[in-house]
């Protein structure tokens, strides 16, 4: 039995088109081909090309959406690859890093980090901390922190004495009013982060190893 490189599958906003990342080349475009001018199409439908971890250079990533949209009612509108380009795996070995800054980031300062970023002192009023990553600030904050400045929203704001003034965590961003900043349990440290909701919430740090579980990763130890 002849295998199938190319799978069509339908979703609610259109049809995703995986292709088979083992095959040779030459042998996937002469599949896709024929599962295009199959037809029985009515109507512009939107198309998700879906590679796996097969590597195209651009003008085979061309070739491949000029196929696809040689009939009218198929149109490219994404393509998923599991392969990272080098800019991509460059921006995630700088997000992966943590920096430590000691001392007081001071009103008017702007301090700025790649990845994670590890504060041991203070944060005062008007003082700024940006970060790719996470921030965890060993002292108090009462300043304007901004978590996932390139959209991760997995990043969290943790501090010993949660007094800030904005919180950001990618695209979302909250004023911090008085009356929130006395409702919270500060016995312990305070971390902040985008909850199911979608929205930033906030709770005590020991519940960040069930709502973000890689966190709790370590190395060494029994």
């Amino acid at each position: 039995m002849k295998k199938q490189i190319v799978h069509m599958k339908g979703t609610k906003d259109g049809f995703v088109l995986r292709l088979d990342d083992q095959c040779a080349y030459v042998e996937l475009l002469d599949e896709l081909k024929k599962k295009v001018l199959e037809g029985g199409i009515d109507g512009k439908v939107n198309v998700q090309l879906d590679l796996g971890y097969r590597y195209c250079t651009e003008e085979q990533l061309q070739e491949l959406i000029s196929i696809v949209q040689e009939t009218e009612q198929l149109i490219v509108s994404n393509v998923h690859s599991e392969v990272l380009t080098v800019q991509e795996s460059n921006l995630k070995m700088i997000e992966s890093q943590q920096d430590t800054y000691i001392g007081v980031v001071r009103s008017g300062q702007v301090l700025r980090a790649p990845g994670d970023i590890v504060i041991v002192g203070n944060i005062n009023p008007n003082g700024r901390v940006e970060a790719g990553g996470n921030v965890y600030v060993l002292g108090k904050l009462k300043g304007i922190v901004h978590a996932g400045v390139n959209g991760k929203k997995e990043s969290i704001i943790a501090a010993s004495r949660f007094e800030a003034t904005h919180i950001m965590i990618a695209d979302q961003v909250e004023v911090m009013s008085d009356e929130q900043l006395k409702a919270m349990n500060q016995t312990e440290m305070t971390c902040a982060f985008i909850g199911y909701e979608g929205r930033i919430a906030y709770d005590q740090i020991h519940v960040l190893k069930n709502i973000r579980p890689l966190l709790n990763v370590s190395k060494g130890g029994s």
